[in-house]
């Protein structure tokens, strides 16, 4: 057999392992799709007018900035939503729970990227706090400057805050697509759908999971290859995972998590103000204060005698 007819051939055999249905089916082709570049496009955008750059040179230029910057992010984002909104029917999970389609896509689209537009400032707030707390928390961090450009961490939280808010406007695959590229930038996993409060630090980064339904108070930090996850979940009738469920850890306020720590469980709760050591695995609950360290084969939960107020060990 020559070239050209394995080339032949392969392509005859290929042609059943691709059905020909708007289902979302494991072996659909990835038609009117939202497009991954333009997605990151709208990330970069967006990244710009939280922090813009020297090509701005006078404030006095900043709102003509933001309008360029915004009508372009519009532009694509729009067009994205719009290929991306029937996903909330046809998406496997969604046509178990039989949604109903949207009557016209254009026009929720439109109502979807002025809601979200309209959250943009406070996601500069947040982002302010997130700086902040980043140079308070490193003593390596000589300048604002240097945290801004440099830590991954921020770019992690940057791309979240952006994520998340079209996470809650039930957007599907977009908020996936920007933390999954951002994951793929940082080594930093944080799902879209997490609640993350002001003041967020992830020191160093690498490794670090955050799960859908974390919540997560203000001024907590992070280190590296921490992981809030889910322990075994639930499955329905039909033996699929149970979507939709609080299935990751509450951190609240004031909380410092040291080294590859695991904390699992929707039920747990890590109080306000405690520490977790590093190298802990845990799957309870601790009060608010509290101190966990490693002991042998579990973990030790005692109370500070006075609280970390995000400060650590």
């Amino acid at each position: 057999m020559n070239t050209i007819e394995q080339i032949n051939k392969t392509a005859e055999e290929l042609i059943p392992l691709y059905v020909h249905e708007e289902a979302d089916l494991p072996d659909r082709p990835l038609w009117d799709h939202p497009e991954i570049n333009e997605v990151i496009e709208a990330l970069r955008l967006l990244s710009d007018i939280l922090f813009p750059g020297k090509h701005i040179p006078e404030p006095s230029d900043f709102k003509a900035f933001f309008i360029r910057q915004l009508k372009n992010t519009v532009d694509i984002l729009q067009n994205e939503i719009e290929k991306a909104l029937p996903f909330r029917w046809i998406g496997a999970a969604d046509l178990h729970e039989k949604r109903e389609p949207v009557d016209h896509i254009p026009l929720a689209a439109e109502e979807i990227i002025n809601r979200f537009v309209d959250q943009i400032p406070a996601m500069r707030r947040a982002l302010i706090e997130d700086v902040k707390a980043a140079y308070n928390g490193d003593p390596a961090a000589l300048s604002y400057a240097e945290v801004k450009l440099a830590y991954p961490g921020l770019l992690a939280i940057t791309s979240h805050r952006i994520a998340h808010e079209l996470y809650k406007l039930d957007v599907p695959l977009i908020p996936r697509i920007m933390s999954e590229y951002t994951h793929s930038l940082t080594g930093i996993d944080i799902h879209p759908g997490a609640t993350i409060g002001t003041g967020f630090f992830i020191d160093h980064g690498t490794g670090v999971v955050i799960g859908e339904t974390c919540h997560i108070g203000n001024h907590v930090k992070l280190y590296q290859g921490v992981t809030l996850g889910a322990k075994s979940f639930p499955l329905d009738e039909h033996g699929r995972p149970i979507k939709h469920i609080q299935r990751h850890p509450t951190v609240e306020d004031d909380v410092v998590v040291y080294a590859n720590s695991t904390i699992l469980g929707g039920d747990t709760v890590i109080g306000h103000g405690s520490v977790v050591a590093g190298n802990v695995f845990l799957l309870e609950s601790t009060p608010p204060k509290s101190l966990v360290t490693r002991a042998g084969g579990g973990v030790v939960i005692r109370t500070r005698e006075t609280p970390s107020n995000g400060t650590g060990i």
